[in-house]
């Protein structure tokens, strides 16, 4: 008979005193159930009786965990779902069901539980059939092993799990190696590392017990040797190593020191001054680095060889380790900068000119400096230019005067050469010797100047581009003696695009760039020489990696007007007109510089940018070969090969004769 008592009375918490008598199991859970308030399902291959008995009172927590008790020791398992509901079992049905998956000691009873535990320092393929061992297999539990990630799953029971977990964690902690530093005072850690390294492969030794061997790895920068393994074996080498750690008997020793990107002749000055830096400090610390060398001399020798690009220094072991680490931090790729620089420069003008000019066969006239051509000369010409009847007086032999006319024709080229010159409309009528001339003229100018220089410069290295001509200008002349041999000085100027960049990268990836940029041009001759239109720019700017900055501009706008009139003529109304000669200016110019950097810290990056340009250029020649050739239609313009990772280059004379011969 099952029976159990539970007090209910206000405020004190229930207690529960089971006893149960050859009562079923069934019947015992259904009871159970009922006081916990709990919903739970009974396999129906769940049977038997049971005869159980508590003198002690129970609370709700360890009346449910001796309810758990009772089923285990009678081979049956409680699975709990996630809704609250409990399903009663076989206990080697269990694994089966759906095990709640926890983490920690949340359970430690009788209850079914599923933990993963990583392994960090031991194979869990090793240490899995030992815990097979360990585990309650007939009563549900299970191992499983996972190699590639190093971990084991756990199914059982909380407590069983919780110990297979304890051992887990202890095991996995003793498999750990522990890690030792020790610093060297006198040897080189690279140096020392080498020599243990050598020891430990003739000697073949391999840790006892399938330990691993120990293993050392030297710091350069701190002049160190990490040391890791098992601890017999760690202190082994470290007392090996400490043995080894003396001072030298000589007072310096010498190394040759290749470097990689670095000139050896730019370091040998900054190394010098490294070292007297290094034996000032030493003298202003009470010669304790004296003392320990057994001497006082602190002499170094640093010499660079310019064919091998390789240092050349003789100094003492401290010494020697501080300059080594100083060049280990110069001889480093340096960065590059690419600056891509558009200048655009746009510029039109306007001209018209409107005159009227009065003109006389006896060579007089009105004359406007803003005219097209000289009125005063055109008279002249004008005259020239007619046929005249001349007449002439022949004396015969018989002393008789004989009168006769000659007609000369005119001469042209005065008037040719002055209408040779002349632009624009030029309209003119004479009448009683009386002429006027009317002259328009009206011209237009454009100008469009696009240059796109691109720059490859080191990490604050200057670079120079330039796009023009050089041209003479005369600077000085000389004389000899009484006015003899006259000789002039020239000096020879550049003339066009210019550009200076000296870029400089700083943390991160801005750019300060120091720019010079400079547009000029002949503008044309003056009385002493010739002048040079100059527009130039000089800055310092920051610009992010891959920004694009507007360097300056310059926009002029200039409208000049010039009237040329005959006095109080000019000044009438309308009829004025025929009085004056009016020019009008316009001149307008646009100049802008745009500059964008790219900061190119590998060799990938720099292969991809000169990928793009030369596809670029291949591009345009083969527009130009599929154009084809004018006048020639069987010849193939020049072209540049495929770009591939082993640029081809052009065939040597050798190779060339021999392909020409097999054709």
């Amino acid at each position: 008979m099952a029976q159990a008592q539970a007090n209910n009375q206000t405020g004190e918490p229930k207690v529960y005193q089971p006893n149960f008598k050859n009562t079923e199991i069934t019947e015992f859970i259904n009871t159970v159930g009922k006081n916990l308030r709990r919903t739970i399902i009974v396999d129906p291959n769940v049977r038997g009786k049971i005869t159980i008995r508590s003198y002690d009172p129970l609370n709700e927590q360890q009346y449910y965990q001796f309810f758990l008790n009772v089923l285990q020791v009678y081979d049956f398992a409680v699975v709990e779902m996630p809704n609250g509901i409990l399903k009663v079992v076989r206990s080697k049905d269990a694994k089966a069901s759906n095990i709640p998956v926890v983490e920690g000691t949340k359970f430690n009873g009788d209850e079914m539980i599923t933990r993963v535990m990583p392994v960090y320092n031991v194979p869990v393929r090793e240490l899995a059939p030992i815990l097979r061992q360990l585990n309650d297999q007939q009563g549900g539990g299970n191992v499983v092993s996972h190699d590639p990630s190093n971990v084991m799953m756990l199914t059982g029971r909380a407590a069983v799990v919780n110990r297979l977990v304890e051992i887990i964690e202890r095991v996995d902690r003793a498999g750990d190696e522990e890690v030792e530093v020790v610093k060297l005072k006198y040897a080189s850690a690279s140096e020392m590392v080498r020599i243990i390294e050598s020891i430990s492969n003739s000697a073949g030794n391999q840790a006892a017990g399938g330990k691993s061997t120990p293993r050392v790895v030297a710091d350069d920068r701190t002049n160190s040797v990490i040391v890791s393994g098992d601890v017999k074996a760690r202190q082994r080498l470290i007392n090996l190593i400490e043995r080894m750690d003396q001072e030298l008997e000589t007072s310096g020793n010498t190394r040759v020191i290749f470097l990689n990107y670095a000139k050896a002749e730019d370091l040998v000055k900054v190394l010098q001054g490294v070292s007297a830096s290094i034996q000032a400090e030493t003298q202003q610390g009470g010669g304790q680095q004296t003392r320990r060398s057994g001497g006082s001399n602190r002499d170094v020798s640093i010499d660079a060889h310019e064919d091998s690009n390789s240092l050349v220094i003789t100094a003492e072991p401290d010494m020697m380790r501080s300059l080594e680490e100083v060049i280990r931090q110069l001889d480093v790729r340096r960065a590059q900068v690419q600056v891509e620089a558009i200048i655009v420069e746009v510029s039109e003008g306007d001209g018209v000119t409107l005159g009227v000019q009065w003109v006389s066969e006896e060579g007089g006239g009105t004359q406007f400096n803003n005219g097209v051509i000289p009125v005063g000369g055109l008279g002249v010409a004008l005259r020239e230019a007619e046929d005249r009847t001349v007449q002439r007086s022949t004396v015969t032999a018989n002393g008789e005067v004989v009168q006769s006319e000659e007609t000369i024709e005119g001469n042209l080229t005065p008037l040719a050469q002055l209408l040779g010159g002349a632009n624009g409309m030029i309209a003119g009528i004479i009448e009683n010797g009386w002429g006027a001339v009317v002259q328009a003229v009206s011209n237009d100018t454009n100008s469009n100047i696009l240059a796109t220089p691109h720059l490859t410069t080191m990490d604050n290295e200057e670079a120079f581009f330039i796009v023009g001509q050089e041209v003479p200008i005369i600077t000085g002349t000389s004389t000899g003696d009484n006015n003899s041999n006259p000789f002039q000085t020239v000096d020879r100027q550049e003339v066009g695009i210019k550009l200076k960049v000296t870029p400089q990268i700083n943390e991160g990836d801005a750019v300060q760039m120091t720019i010079e940029q400079e547009v000029s041009s002949v503008s044309g001759a003056t009385a002493v020489d010739i002048s040079i239109n100059k527009r130039e720019i000089k800055t310092t700017v920051i610009v992010d990696d891959g920004g694009t900055i507007v360097l300056g501009g310059l926009i002029d706008d200039d409208v000049q007007e010039s009237v040329s009139k005959v006095p109080l003529l000019g000044d009438i109304p309308i009829l004025g007109h025929l009085f004056k000669s009016t020019s009008t200016t316009k001149r307008k110019r646009n100049l802008m510089v745009f500059l964008r950097p790219t900061i190119v810290r590998d060799g990938v990056t720099m292969n991809k940018i000169s990928h793009k340009k030369y596809n670029f250029m291949r591009a345009q020649q083969l527009m130009r070969q599929a154009q084809g050739v004018p006048l020639m239609p069987n010849t193939t313009g020049p072209g540049l090969p495929a770009w591939d990772d082993a640029l081809t280059l052009p065939p040597s004379f050798d190779d060339y004769i021999k392909e020409q011969e097999e054709q």
